[in-house]
């Protein structure tokens, strides 16, 4: 099945990406950053690398 908090990091981190760039995005984008913070202490090695490149990502996406 997976780890959930994984997965819907994964997919807020998506929305976030692919939102417009309005005040909505900024909410999105937080939404965002708390998801990834709380599937980071439930995940393992592997999904854990694959977060910090979604961090990245959200970090370095245009505002």
């Amino acid at each position: 099945m997976g780890n959930n908090l994984f997965q819907k990091a994964r997919e807020f981190v998506e929305e976030a990406l692919h939102s417009e760039h309005d005040g909505d995005q900024q909410k999105t984008e937080e939404i965002a950053k708390n998801a990834l913070s709380s599937a980071f202490a439930n995940t393992n090695d592997a999904e854990k690398e694959q977060l910090r490149e979604l961090q990245e990502e959200l970090e370095n996406h245009p505002k």
